[in-house]
């Protein structure tokens, strides 16, 4: 077994189911390159400031690089006896290099070095889900553009509401996407703060240039409390929840995937490629990536929670807990980066059925409100029109038919002020385009929505 870097205070070595039971390289090892570079711009700025000599940062640079190479390449394999990355790194640094591996750590601690490699590892995930949050938003934006005349029927309750266009229904999701990357996006800046310098807790007596280490690893600073910033993990658990909201709206979206692909609403035909069988019965076409989309959201919520629960009674600075940290904010970024390619590509090829989206909006009376506005601009009060709208469509329900072909000599019985103009009135085509305001279904507001993106 490896000797620990921290052995000098013992007499024992570790037992050996301690050792498995304490080791994070099992998942910590993913951050090697990351843990490569903070020891890089540590180490040059201890050259920087006299600390070491210039000779020994060019060493452990050297090493480093080395050490990177054979990770990459398979070369070089983890000890399953180390402690974790930073230790194993460090360990093989100076096997490597000597005596100039055991100056790498002046001035440092596991502490703020954990939390450093934390913060870049989810830096550099996040610019990867951001990009493929881009992509899916950029999809449902063609989507939308050729389909800005196609009808459907807007819900309430999971009740046909009122008309809109499926460009307009589209939108939507775009605006809690676009939200999402702003969510993403700030969580990612108020991560990327160095706490290098921190030390174990109180910072360290060595002049450290704290600032140039940030600089040197793209951060945007470094935190100002050697306390807060090696028990810090409020970046894991904001990134988590910005994603459990991105979660929650694909979660939604694959919702009405699974109900507008049924037979009972034949608004959409999945593709094969982005669908299942069934052992059993040959007719079944599965929407597996929507369900699998569902239920990983799930997942990712139980991560949210874990992280929460893990750090809510943490006392200062820190404590072994918050090597749980780890996992949990390791699956949220697993978990997001599974979900995003077989989404979007399942969006991307699938077929709209433009004209059972229409039939159901013209088979639900969705036009039941512009009837009512119809009379009001005739004169009525809209408490009268909306009761005369309402027992026309009863009318229809009794008779099997819709308002748009009720006779206008049966309108008439209802209210004399119903006129001919009453069918363009409460056409899908009128209704729609008649919600131009901002934010409505109007064709060329919606276009113009998605070409401002």
């Amino acid at each position: 077994m490896a000797k620990k870097m921290w052995a000098g205070r013992f007499e024992k070595a570790t037992d050996k189911d301690v050792n498995d039971y304490n080791s994070s390289l099992p998942f910590d090892s993913r951050m090697y390159e990351q843990d490569i570079r903070g020891s890089i711009a540590h180490s040059q700025m201890l050259a920087k400031q006299g600390i070491i000599s210039q000779q020994d940062a060019d060493d452990i640079y050297k090493g480093m690089i080395s050490i990177l190479e054979d990770i990459k390449t398979g070369k070089l394999t983890f000890d399953s006896d180390a402690e974790d990355i930073h230790m194993f790194i460090e360990e093989e640094l100076t096997n490597r290099i000597g005596d100039a591996g055991k100056r790498l750590h002046t001035g440092r601690s596991r502490n703020d070095q954990v939390a450093l490699d934390q913060r870049l590892y989810l830096v550099d995930e996040a610019q990867g889900i951001l990009q493929g949050i881009d992509d899916l938003v950029e999809v449902l934006k063609d989507i939308a553009l050729d389909n800005i005349y196609t009808y459907m029927p807007g819900y309430t309750h999971l009740q046909r509401a009122q008309p809109i266009t499926f460009a307009h229904y589209l939108s939507a999701y775009i605006e809690m996407f676009l939200r999402d990357i702003e969510r993403i996006d700030a969580a990612t800046a108020r991560a990327n703060f160095s706490p290098l310098g921190s030390g174990a807790l109180a910072g360290t007596t060595y002049p450290l240039d704290r600032e140039a280490v940030a600089e040197d690893l793209d951060m945007n600073g470094v935190t100002l409390n050697s306390l807060d910033g090696v028990a810090d993990r409020d970046f894991a658990i904001e990134f988590a929840s910005a994603i459990s909201i991105f979660m929650m709206h694909v979660s939604r979206m694959s919702e009405e995937i699974i109900l507008y692909s049924s037979q009972e609403f034949k608004f959409y035909e999945l593709d094969d490629a982005y669908s299942t069988g069934s052992s059993m019965m040959p007719q079944k076409k599965n929407p597996d990536v929507a369900e699998l989309t569902r239920g990983k959201t799930g997942r990712v919520y139980g991560d949210l929670v874990s992280l929460l629960v893990i750090m809510k009674g943490l006392p200062l600075t820190y404590n072994k807990d918050m090597q749980e940290v780890q996992e949990s904010l390791f699956d949220v970024i697993d978990t997001v980066k599974a979900v995003l390619p077989p989404f979007t590509g399942m969006l991307k090829t699938m077929t709209i059925r433009k004209d059972n989206m229409e039939a159901a909006a013209l088979g639900g009376f969705t036009n039941a409100t512009d009837l009512a506005d119809y009379l009001v601009k005739k004169g009525l009060p809209f408490r009268e029109t909306h009761a005369i709208s309402g027992k026309l469509v009863h009318y229809c329900i009794e008779n099997n038919t819709t308002l748009e072909k009720l006779p206008l000599e049966k309108l008439k019985e209802i209210s004399e002020v119903f006129e001919d103009d009453v069918y363009d009135a409460i056409s899908l085509k009128t209704c729609v385009e008649g919600r131009s305001l901002i934010g409505g279904p109007a064709p060329e507001t919606v276009k113009a929505y998605l070409e401002s993106l």
